[in-house]
């Protein structure tokens, strides 16, 4: 438990600091003064300052697989998709006030854009990989999973730009509008 207020003391130091000093002019030394600690201990828990922006994706991904896994096989892949991606929406509207800065950091970092980048790739692939799995043909699971991903990653932004109504509700919205686009053309 103590291990978790270091890292998420390290994690609001960072924020606090590339807000007012730039992820470029903030260095891990001063991110770890700020939350009183070694720079020691802020390389224990990240291997640099761009990984504090990136933590949790790991567990992002191994929750949407289990939520996956639970689906039942003769849904549709972009419905596995939606309902997997609903059931980590209470754990990110928990962490609403370190995900509104930090999207803030990586749109003020072009160096950070490749790194988002990345993690959606990987995202993305890691549930066509999931969908092939479950029998899904390999361009469905492809563009099943990229055209969940997009729908998540608008949603998501849209509640990060205007909280009302919740993260949830934009889901059901981005994910209705793509079902619709995807039908009717």
């Amino acid at each position: 438990m103590i291990e978790d207020d270091v890292r998420t003391r390290l994690q609001q130091a960072a924020l606090d600091l590339f807000e007012a000093d730039g992820f470029d002019g903030t260095t891990a030394a001063a991110i770890a003064a700020q939350a009183g600690v070694t720079e020691r201990t802020f390389f224990r828990h990240f291997a640099d300052k761009r990984e504090v922006l990136f933590d949790g994706e790991a567990v992002l991904r191994a929750a949407l697989a289990a939520a996956i896994a639970a689906v039942p096989a003769d849904v549709g892949p972009l419905d596995v998709l939606f309902r997997a991606v609903r059931s980590v929406v209470p754990a990110i509207e928990a962490n609403r006030q370190f995900a509104k800065p930090r999207y803030a950091v990586i749109a003020a970092t072009p160096a950070l854009h490749e790194r988002e980048l990345a993690k959606i790739a990987a995202l993305t692939a890691t549930l066509a990989a999931i969908l092939r799995a479950r029998g899904v043909a390999a361009l469905r699971a492809e563009l099943a999973a990229q055209a969940g991903m997009a729908a998540f990653s608008q949603a998501t932004m849209a509640w990060l730009d205007d909280p009302t109504g919740g993260l949830g509700q934009r889901l059901d919205q981005a994910f209705a509008a793509l079902k619709e686009l995807l039908t009717t053309g």
